[in-house]
C-alpha cells in the first residue's frame, strides 16, 4: 500500500505550499494582474548599407572634379554672351565685335578641357565604387549619364561652328546644341548640390 501510495503522489506532481498541485504546462505563462508584458519589437530593420573602401586616389580626382566643376560656370556665361554677340551680328549682317571673336574659340577649347578632365575623372571614381550597393549609386549614374550627353551635345555643337558665317539655319543648329547641351550640363551640376542630392 505504501508503494502504491508514492507512486500516486510521484504521478499527480509537486504539491505547492497552497497544497495543491502544480502543472507543468508548455507555452506562454499568464502575466499577473497589472503587469504588461513588454510590446514585440515590429520595427523594420534596414540592412546597414555595405562599407566601401576607396583609394587615396579617389579623395584626389574627386577634389579635382570639383574644381573643374565650379570652372565651367563662369565658362558657360563667357560662352554665352560670346556667342550671342556673334550670333547677332551674323544674323543682322553687322561686323563681329572683336572681342567675341577673341573669347568664343579659346573659350570652347577650354570647355572642352574641363568637360575632359571631369570626365575621366567621374568616369574612374564612379568605377572604383561599382560594388557600392547603396541607393545613391543610382543617382551618381544618373549624373554620370547626364554629363556624357552632355559631353556628345557639345562635340556636335563644334562640328556645328565651320557653316555658322553662311548659313542662319547652321547658326540656328549651333545656337540651340549649345543651349541644351549647357541645361543638360547644369542640371546634372545641379544633381550634386544640397539640398537636392540624393546620393548620401
Amino acid at each position: 500500500m505504501v508503494v502504491f501510495a508514492l507512486a500516486g503522489a510521484l504521478l499527480a506532481g509537486p504539491v505547492d505550499s497552497t497544497g495543491t498541485h502544480a502543472v507543468n504546462r508548455a507555452g506562454p505563462r499568464n502575466v499577473p494582474a497589472g503587469v504588461t508584458a513588454p510590446p514585440a519589437d515590429t520595427t523594420p530593420r534596414r540592412p546597414r548599407p555595405r562599407a566601401v573602401e576607396v583609394s587615396d586616389a579617389y579623395a584626389t580626382r574627386l577634389r579635382i572634379h570639383r574644381i573643374a566643376s565650379y570652372a565651367t560656370l563662369p565658362l558657360f556665361a563667357t560662352e554665352f554672351v560670346a556667342g550671342q554677340a556673334l550670333f547677332n551680328a551674323d544674323a543682322t549682317g553687322a561686323p563681329r565685335p572683336a572681342w567675341a571673336r577673341a573669347v568664343h574659340a579659346p573659350a570652347a577649347v577650354a570647355l572642352g578641357g574641363l568637360f575632359a578632365v571631369n570626365t575621366v575623372t567621374g568616369t574612374l571614381n564612379w568605377w572604383e565604387t561599382r560594388h557600392d550597393g547603396a541607393p545613391g549609386r543610382a543617382w551618381r549614374t544618373a549624373h554620370a549619364l547626364l554629363m556624357l550627353a552632355s559631353d556628345a551635345g557639345f562635340a556636335y555643337t563644334g562640328s556645328l561652328a565651320a557653316d555658322v558665317q553662311n548659313s542662319q539655319a547652321a547658326r540656328d543648329r549651333h545656337r540651340q546644341w549649345a543651349i541644351g547641351s549647357m541645361a543638360v550640363a547644369l542640371a546634372s551640376y545641379a544633381m550634386m548640390l544640397d539640398p537636392i542630392r540624393r546620393d548620401q
